[in-house]
């Protein structure tokens, strides 16, 4: 069974873009989502697309299930979707011998920045970045099948 473990903090200042290299394009709907349960995603990033099987968080964990599919199948789940698809920029920043993902939204999250890093147990120490704010790790606003329904231009 497929375990992801991830910590979110949202992001203060730009100093983090003097250590990021070129962000990847992604847009991401929720075909199916309870607001912090079982999630159904389908995911275009840059050249490649996802389906996503994720389960309800304990904590910060849940079981992650991801499959490539082909592209325009997932360009057809996305118009499934509606206007709940989240745009963002990835980009892929080395900190402290961790890989963190930070995500710039676009669109009706703009505005909104975010990093996350991905641990292999919930007690694992890590070095956390100058540029990491706030934990929003169990707060359900910051998921983004919440983002999707509830976009972040209007709280």
């Amino acid at each position: 069974m497929g375990i992801e473990i991830e910590r979110k903090f949202l992001v203060d200042g730009d100093d983090w873009k003097t250590v990021a290299g070129k962000g990847l394009g992604c847009k991401q709907g929720y075909l199916s989502a309870e607001q912090a349960g079982n999630t159904l995603r389908v995911r275009i990033m840059g050249e490649q697309a996802y389906l996503t099987i994720k389960g309800t968080t304990s904590g910060i964990t849940r079981s992650e299930f991801e499959y490539e599919i082909p592209m325009p199948d997932a360009a057809e789940m996305l118009e499934l979707c509606g206007d709940g698809v989240v745009e963002k920029v990835r980009y892929l920043i080395e900190y402290g011998g961790m890989v963190w993902e930070l995500d710039v939204f676009s669109g009706a999250n703009e505005g909104l920045v975010m990093a996350e890093v991905e641990l292999e147990s919930e007690d694992q120490e890590f070095d956390l970045p100058d540029w990491a704010g706030k934990e929003v790790s169990e707060d359900p606003h910051y998921y983004n099948a919440c983002l999707a329904c509830h976009p972040f231009t209007m709280w």
